[in-house]
């Protein structure tokens, strides 16, 4: 994710045009020149339609239809924006719910316990970086410190990741209560914050496997290359070969909010517009070993 200024307003306005979006419409917009032009050179040149042509009338549809394609396209980018904000709002949790379990362990564990310290410290952000990973698709194998902590060893990173590793706090929590380390009463002021994580993560799994409609999305590209592409036929009489730039600038603003929504609506990818999910994941592990180190 790119950090900027918003009121630098001409930093931001290059970014638009420098950006990916731009690039891949490119192709598009140059398309979208030809067919203004071939219909302005058609209609004007080789058919000789006067103002007093039937055909000018088109444009009336594309005033009624431009009303709808407005809404809808209003409508895609909200949606897409809350599914971006809805996963920000999960990693905001997730690392609450680290920092204040980390919090409670400093609280409960003995300061000279160090090989418990030291798994928390580990498996707590451990759980942010698998999420990560996860949802990234990176099926790496999860760095552990096999050394201090064997029973970590049966990690398989063929299966679910961020269970594997809640599984285990959960196991390591309830094994300390059964060894007296900690009281039922602080085995449930964490179970909190065990259950939260796991939370977080089916949040987060909701928001990558439930992408928008395939109708909905196919319906409103197709709507957006119909509306343009024929909007020089009407627009001619009033416009001439000015269509050749007016048509392209059209398409573009309506492409370009298209593709912001899809920019957006996938939160966990490595676009620039993304989340910065890894950076988080470090600032978790940061945290974490700032408060449980003994």
């Amino acid at each position: 994710m790119i950090v900027y200024n918003p009121k630098d307003w001409i930093k931001t306005i290059s970014y638009l045009h420098n950006s990916k979006i731009f690039k891949r419409l490119l192709p598009y917009l140059i398309i979208s020149v030809l067919v203004s032009w071939g219909l302005a050179y058609w209609e004007l040149e080789y058919l000789n339609l006067s103002d007093k042509s039937w055909i000018k009338n088109i444009t009336t549809v594309h005033n009624l239809l431009g009303f709808v394609l407005s809404l809808i396209l209003v409508f895609r980018t909200n949606t897409a924006y809350d599914r971006w904000w809805e996963a920000r709002k999960q990693w905001g949790a997730l690392t609450n719910i680290s920092r204040t379990m980390a919090i409670k362990l400093n609280a409960f564990l003995d300061p000279e316990d160090k090989v418990n310290r030291s798994f928390y410290r580990k498996s707590i952000a451990l759980f942010a970086e698998t999420l990560f990973s996860y949802l990234r698709s990176d099926y790496t194998k999860f760095m552990l410190d096999e050394i201090e902590h064997p029973e970590l060893h049966d990690l398989d990173d063929k299966k679910h990741g961020p269970n594997q590793v809640a599984a285990l706090m959960y196991k390591k929590t309830n094994l300390l209560y059964k060894e007296g380390v900690l009281t039922g009463d602080q085995l449930i002021v964490l179970n909190k914050e065990l259950t939260g994580m796991t939370d977080v993560c089916g949040a987060c799994e909701r928001i990558k496997n439930t992408p928008i409609p395939l109708g909905y999305s196919a319906f409103i590209k197709t709507f957006i290359i119909l509306y343009t592409a024929t909007l020089p036929i009407g627009l001619v009489f009033s416009m001439g070969y000015f269509v050749v730039a007016a048509v392209p600038f059209i398409f573009y603003v309506l492409a370009t909010l298209e593709m912001i929504g899809e920019s957006i609506e996938e939160p966990f990818g490595s676009d620039s517009d993304d989340l910065p999910i890894d950076k988080i994941a470090a600032n978790i592990k940061r945290h974490c070993n700032e408060v449980l180190l003994p």
